[in-house]
């Protein structure tokens, strides 16, 4: 009884959670339009969130298309198809993978620990449309481009391998990916990576804003953010495949 009673309370509060989440993202698109009148706050957020994560990113990139190279590599050569290990790193890349960060939950929760918030209250600025929606509509913009660039060096990644190192047809590489990888598959990956985007960024805005004003608040926003973010991508990823497929 103590376990189903610890199950259901567990599932009342994911409901609950879920609701609030949703109200907060209709609160953040209806203070939407006068935020895109004012573009240049969501310019600096995609500065922050976007162009200052893609050192990082870049380097993931490789890491992990060579990574895939090298797994691919190793299963196909046992089935003598090493010359399609270009189109598989592909659609490996472009159907499955893409970053997702979490700085926005600790940078709005420490501005609720310093006050912040409650001072433009104080002053009559609300913070949802100054503080929360150039940050969320900055951090789902970020996603989508960083993405791409993530595809793009992986795939990099993966031909420096399989082509320089593991002695795979420069020609086979390139060609077979031509061959195997359809238009759909890569929207597949947009519509991916601007989903996982959205919720990745709504999550940390909403922990953020939401957070205890204190230290360990803090901490504990950043860390849920980053729990419940690789839930919902999870989620996601089965839920827009099968509905593509």
């Amino acid at each position: 009884m103590t376990l189903l009673r610890l199950f259901i309370d567990s599932l009342v509060g994911s409901v609950r959670k879920l609701g609030a989440v949703t109200l907060f993202l209709f609160e953040i698109l209806r203070r939407c339009p006068p935020v895109l009148a004012r573009p240049k706050l969501i310019t600096q957020q995609v500065y922050s969130s976007g162009l200052l994560s893609l050192v990082i990113i870049m380097t993931s990139g490789f890491f992990v298309g060579m990574v895939i190279g090298l797994q691919g590599y190793d299963s196909l050569s046992r089935l003598r198809q090493e010359d399609i290990l270009g189109a598989g790193v592909a659609l490996t890349l472009l159907k499955e993978l893409g970053p997702a960060g979490t700085a926005l939950a600790s940078e709005i929760g420490l501005m609720g620990a310093t006050e912040q918030l409650s001072a433009m209250e104080v002053m009559a600025v609300d913070p949802v449309q100054r503080i929360v929606v150039p940050r969320f509509l900055g951090g789902a913009i970020s996603v989508p481009l960083l993405t791409t660039i993530f595809n793009a060096i992986g795939i990099l990644g993966a031909w420096f391998i399989g082509v320089n190192v593991m002695g795979v047809d420069n020609g086979a590489f390139w060609s077979q990916m031509q061959e195997y990888v359809d238009p759909e598959d890569i929207w597949e990956g947009v519509w991916k990576s601007v989903a996982f985007g959205i919720a990745a960024s709504l999550i940390a805005v909403y922990e953020g804003y939401n957070a205890p004003p204190t230290a360990e608040g803090v901490g504990m926003a950043t860390t849920r953010t980053v729990v419940t973010t690789s839930i919902v991508v999870l989620i996601l990823d089965y839920l827009i495949t099968a509905f593509l497929l």
